[in-house]
C-alpha cells in the first residue's frame, strides 16, 4: 500500500522523521511536543498547557491528512514525569470525548527538546468511501 507524506502546519521535525504517515485510511502521528507551530517554542513550562499543544498539533497532523480528532483510534502520551498525569489528563478531557479513543500511557526518562514534559502519539481511521 502506497504511503502518503502529511504535510503539517507543524514546526520543522528536530530529526530524520515525518509529523505524519498516511497509508490507506490510516493516519500514523509521530511523537509530537506541545510546541507552538507558529514561534517553534513550547506552548508554556505546564504540563497542561504542553498537552493541550501536543492534542492541537496531533489533531492538526490528522485533520491535514483528512481526517478529525473523532477518527482517532488510539493515542500514546509519553510523560517525563508521572506526576503530571492529573494535568495531562485535564487537557485530554478539553479535546476528547467519549467514546474516547484507547491510550497508553508511559513514563519516560527525557525528552530530546530541553524542557519538554510530554510527548503524544497517535493513530487514526478514517471512513471508508
Amino acid at each position: 500500500m502506497p504511503r502518503e507524506f502529511i504535510e503539517c502546519s507543524l514546526f520543522k521535525p528536530i530529526g530524520p522523521y515525518s509529523h505524519a504517515v498516511k497509508s490507506g485510511n490510516l493516519i500514523f502521528v509521530s511523537g509530537t511536543p506541545g510546541v507552538n507551530p507558529k514561534t517553534g517554542e513550547l506552548a508554556g513550562a505546564t504540563a497542561y498547557a504542553q498537552a493541550a499543544q501536543a492534542i492541537r498539533n496531533v489533531i492538526d497532523c490528522v485533520a491535514a491528512a483528512g481526517g478529525t480528532e473523532a477518527d482517532i483510534t488510539t493515542v500514546q502520551v509519553n510523560l517525563v514525569h508521572v506526576d503530571d498525569f492529573t494535568e495531562m489528563n485535564r487537557a485530554y478531557a478539553e479535546y476528547f470525548s467519549e467514546p474516547f479513543p484507547a491510550r497508553t500511557v508511559i513514563g519516560i526518562a527525557a525528552l530530546p527538546k530541553p524542557g519538554a514534559l510530554l510527548t503524544i502519539n497517535a493513530m487514526a481511521v478514517l471512513p471508508s468511501k
